[in-house]
């Protein structure tokens, strides 16, 4: 396959999740407006953050003067799991040069993620697959939140439409193509019932690192019972 055709491949698959970040983007741009950041600032942003929930985040907690440990604090919380994101990713990434890992990497983002391991699944992941996933994506959402701060309250909220699910609705399908049966069922429980009982009885961002702990300790478990696991421990 050559470069071309696989830049083109990694288009394809990342254009839906381009287009469930739209309304997204439009409505992270609203917020920031409201809050008082321009277009390019919020351009800016994005490009040297590029994370989506931690922007939201840090809108949310804006205020003058700006809580700088707060905003901080909670940011670190919820990109924590990019940690464990870029560990199971790098050992896929042989093929990269030192600064194609380093950029890759920086705008790694959930969806690129999932659809990356996916592929290393099938074949080896290119530089070419990878960026032609990147690039589209992070323009998208470049040029959505500066459309939606340069729109502003006059687009009214995304959100009273159903589109803050786009995301949601994606992420389900992306869980869905990973599905391995029993292991996948009490992973995703237990993230699930973790974070959503810290949402409401703790709040955010809390729930984040909870949902992933709980979901990784979940997925220890299950797999330890899973009898290939257990056999392959008794050969070793």
């Amino acid at each position: 396959m050559s470069i071309l055709d696989d830049a083109r491949l990694g288009f394809s698959d990342i254009w839906p999740a381009a287009l469930a970040a739209v309304p997204i983007g439009l409505l992270f741009g609203a917020l920031a407006a409201g809050k008082g950041l321009s277009p390019l600032e919020v351009f800016v942003m994005g490009a040297l953050v590029f994370a989506g929930g931690a922007q939201f985040a840090a809108v949310e907690l804006w205020a003058s003067p700006a809580p700088v440990f707060a905003i901080i604090f909670s940011t670190l919380l919820i990109n924590a799991r990019h940690v464990l994101m870029s560990a199971s990713i790098a050992p896929k990434l042989g093929r990269f040069s030192t600064a194609q890992k380093l950029t890759g990497l920086y705008y790694m983002a959930d969806e690129n993620w999932a659809l990356a391991e996916k592929r290393a699944r099938l074949r080896q992941l290119t530089p070419a697959y990878w960026f032609g996933m990147i690039v589209p994506f992070v323009s998208c959402w470049l040029m959505t939140t500066t459309v939606g701060a340069t729109v502003g309250a006059a687009m009214g909220d995304p959100r009273e439409l159903g589109a803050d699910f786009a995301f949601t609705a994606l992420f389900i399908a992306l869980v869905a193509s990973f599905w391995k049966g029993r292991v996948t069922f009490w992973t995703v429980a237990a993230a699930g019932i973790a974070s959503a009982l810290t949402y409401k009885l703790v709040g955010p961002p809390w729930h984040v690192a909870a949902g992933a702990l709980s979901g990784l300790l979940a997925a220890w478990l299950a797999a330890g019972t899973e009898p290939h696991v257990l056999a392959e421990g008794v050969q070793s």
